[in-house]
């Protein structure tokens, strides 16, 4: 399944204690576990004002439809095309 990096536009997200990240977090696995299997959560980073999270989907609209039914904001959805870390630049060759 493709893999999506969501952009969420949120005030003050960063000032956020951890009880209300665990609030937040409670209501986007009760959403997910009503949807079922074809969108999953890997995770999410914090900023100041904005969350951006990592889920697998279907679909961009699967994550729209997260969203909604979660009342998350969804200001950027972007498929994730490769990956590339430090290792990248390593040689194969050796």
């Amino acid at each position: 399944m493709p893999k999506f990096l969501i952009e969420r536009e949120l005030p003050d997200a960063g000032k956020l204690t951890p009880q209300q990240l665990q609030a937040v977090a409670q209501k986007s696995c009760s959403v997910l576990r009503s949807m079922g299997p074809q969108i999953q959560w890997v995770q999410s980073y914090v900023t100041d004002n904005k969350v951006y999270c990592v889920y697998v989907a279907e679909s961009e609209q699967a994550i729209r439809e997260h969203a909604k039914q979660g009342g998350f904001p969804a200001n950027r959805i972007s498929e994730i095309r490769t990956m590339i870390d430090p290792t990248t630049a390593e040689s194969n060759k050796r």
